[in-house]
């Protein structure tokens, strides 16, 4: 009796040569909340998939200097959220980082307070930058080789206001090479316009797919040369992603 034998589980490869294609907002939350709820990927390996990307990318523009120095300034959501992904995966490579918080702590939730409370039981201390004005680590933006944009994601839609504006404009300002994780802070995904004010990148690190927006309006000009990672999403995702259109 011959064996029936094991069938494969084989991706349809065509489909990873479309994370070169753009999408918009709407489409990529889309995807993720389908990853989330309807394969049951839980929300923190999408996060620490998408924070150890952006520490690889870091890592290779560190590769040749000495003593390297990152700061990673993050917001309160899910973007700052990678942010503390990144910054451990840095630490534990031997690279000294410098963590800033725009806002409360007590305002993290979910998988953003998990990363964070790591980083709090690896003795990372995260500074608080509170209050109309910047925290004012000039000094340490301007000293880092790279700085670390995580302070806001796609999900931004409305008017940067205080302390964020003053933050942005510090890195655009004192910055000698700026990361960011998904999307320059202030930059519309879908449409390319900037609320108010918008971090202007040297690399960004963005997630599934790049944005429309990184291709329109003032997109070219703040988001430098993009890169596009894969962070776990199922192909079948994917495809009604691409296919349908969501």
């Amino acid at each position: 009796m011959k064996s029936r034998g094991t069938k494969f589980c084989a991706p349809t490869r065509s489909f990873f040569n479309d994370m070169r294609k753009p999408v918009t907002v709407r489409q990529i939350q889309n995807l993720d909340k389908i990853a989330i709820e309807r394969y049951g990927i839980p929300s923190l390996v999408l996060m620490e998939n998408a924070g150890r990307a952006v520490a690889e990318e870091v890592k290779k523009y560190l590769r040749k200097k000495e003593r390297p120095r990152v700061c990673v300034v993050c917001g309160s959501g899910n973007n700052g959220g990678d942010g503390f992904v990144v910054a451990r995966h840095l630490v534990n490579a031997g690279i000294l980082a410098k963590i800033f918080i725009v806002g409360k702590i007590q305002q993290l939730k979910y998988d953003a307070a998990i990363n964070y409370q790591i980083l709090q039981r690896m003795e990372c201390p995260v500074v608080e930058c509170r209050g109309t004005k910047f925290c004012a680590p000039t000094k340490d933006i301007a000293r880092a080789d790279v700085v670390v944009d995580a302070i806001f994601g796609v999900g931004l839609d409305r008017t940067i206001a205080e302390p964020f504006r003053s933050v942005i404009e510090t890195i655009n300002r004192e910055a000698k090479y700026v990361v960011a994780i998904d999307i320059p802070s202030g930059l519309d995904g879908t449409n390319g316009k900037i609320y108010g004010v918008c971090v202007k990148a040297d690399k960004t690190v963005t997630f599934s797919f790049p944005k429309k927006g990184f291709f329109k309006n003032h997109g070219p000009r703040q988001t430098g040369r993009v890169v596009t990672v894969d962070i776990g999403i199922p192909e079948q995702v994917i495809r009604k992603v691409l296919v349908d259109r969501l």
